[in-house]
């Protein structure tokens, strides 16, 4: 076995994955895509669809500004916190494209919508 064959066999070694805010923070967008997913399912949107990208973009991006804002204020506690935020997130970045989400789909923690009706008037 010549040396670029063991090193194909070699495990990938994640140095990065000990590290506790790493972890965390892996475990938030394991969150965020579980929400995501669930939240295109109930809206019966290909993951495939068109307006997705930007929809993803726009919510990402409002969710990287919502999120160290929101842990500031305590309006976010745990991890958990994250699905919900970010599902608004998406919700209100699919609408800025046309799809419009009902309220009923989305998670009702009133901390949240309080906070993002703050952050977006």
């Amino acid at each position: 076995m010549n040396m670029s064959q063991k090193q194909k066999r070699m495990p990938f070694e994640d140095k990065w994955g000990h590290d506790p805010s790493v972890q965390s923070m892996r475990r938030v967008f394991s969150l965020m895509e579980e929400a995501q997913q669930e939240l295109l399912r109930r809206l019966n949107i290909s993951p495939f669809d068109q307006r997705l990208r930007r929809s993803r973009e726009q919510a990402l991006e409002f969710f990287e500004r919502a999120w160290p804002l929101a842990l500031r204020k305590g309006i976010i506690i745990s991890e958990q916190d994250a699905a919900p935020l970010y599902s608004h997130s998406l919700s209100q970045a699919l609408s800025s494209v046309g799809v419009e989400v009902s309220k009923e789909l989305l998670p009702m923690d009133e901390k949240i919508i309080r906070f993002l009706k703050e952050m977006t008037t």
